[in-house]
């Protein structure tokens, strides 16, 4: 009897288990990375509330050379969203509703994912809950695809160690970036891509550096342009000096950052070369690395002549915010 006692409960404690892995599992989630699944009825989508909705969702982003979304949009009214079409990443999901409120759930219907709820009684109610709970939904949105992208990674590392012996970091690099140009206090790090190339440059500037507030800006490009000329030319052309620089007609936008636990400034704008026609975007994170007396920079630029690059600049952005201080 105690022998079949002890079986019984090995056997209940096994189902008991079973039983909670098929309520906790969910599905992986798909997409590609920066689309956005739009859940609402045909009528709002086509009215004043669709208009809300790609007003904040597919707003251009800042310092590309022309207006590109931030999330590709793909609408699809209820009774589409079924089935594997919930397994979506990325979700926003607009209703009319006797509830009013705009709030964000985590891993509803797959894994990672999350959906932006929007509810209104009436239209007004939707707009104004869109225009109250949309910068939030965003940055929930930019850090799933930011990890995701960051995840997929890992797939193939470049095993590199050159930055860690010059600057003392590590970077999660795809092993499909290779390093082009070493100097003592520069390294350049590119990949091939269909119409040009993606690119990763490292420096690193006295810890003195951009102490002026009201010349920050300025001292960017300065900065920029100084690192351009000595280290990243263009074209040979006859009787001309080509490098690059960072665009004359617009300064670029600056916002206080936090890069590995470091207070940091994220720079986005444009580079052009000089007396040569081409130009594309740039990031720049001018970070604060105290521990070594310095102030670390990372910046990735593309150059894709007509071609999108948004999701260029959004896969630069998350291989240097995977940045290690070793």
């Amino acid at each position: 009897m105690k022998y079949f006692g002890t079986l019984f409960l090995s056997l209940l404690l096994l189902v008991s288990c079973n039983d909670k892995n098929k309520k906790t599992y969910k599905p992986v989630s798909v997409g590609a990375i920066n689309s956005l699944a739009v859940v609402m009825d045909n009528q709002l989508w086509e009215g004043k509330v669709g208009d809300k909705v790609r007003e904040h969702f597919a707003a251009p982003i800042l310092g590309l050379t022309w207006n590109e979304p931030q999330f590709t949009i793909e609408h699809m009214p209820l009774q589409v969203f079924t089935g594997m079409t919930r397994h979506r990443r990325s979700v926003l999901y607009v209703s009319l509703d006797s509830l009013d409120l705009a709030h964000i759930k985590t891993d509803l219907y797959a894994t990672p994912q999350k959906v932006g709820v929007i509810k209104g009684r009436t239209e007004e109610e939707l707009i104004n809950n869109l225009d109250a709970g949309a910068d939030e939904i965003i940055a929930s949105f930019k850090s799933t695809e930011m990890k995701e992208a960051q995840k997929r990674f890992l797939r193939s590392l470049n095993k590199d160690t050159i930055l860690q012996s010059k600057f003392d970091i590590s970077l999660r690099l795809p092993s499909i970036y290779k390093v082009g140009k070493e100097e003592d206090n520069f390294i350049w790090i590119d990949r091939e891509i269909p119409k040009g190339t993606m690119n990763i440059i490292v420096y690193a500037m006295p810890w003195e550096s951009f102490e002026n507030d009201s010349t920050f800006v300025k001292d960017i490009v300065k900065m920029r342009d100084s690192i351009g000329k000595k280290y990243i030319p263009g074209p040979d052309i006859p009787n001309k000096t080509t490098y690059m620089v960072t665009e004359k007609a617009f300064a670029p936008y600056v916002f206080p950052a936090e890069i590995s636990g470091k207070k940091a400034a994220e720079a986005r704008g444009i580079w052009e070369i000089q007396n040569y026609p081409m130009a594309g975007p740039f990031l720049t994170y001018i970070i604060n690395d105290k521990a070594n007396n310095r102030k670390l920079i990372l910046e990735g630029f593309t150059f894709a002549p007509a071609t999108n690059k948004r999701d260029y600049m959004f896969e630069l952005e998350a291989i240097l915010k995977t940045v290690q201080f070793n």
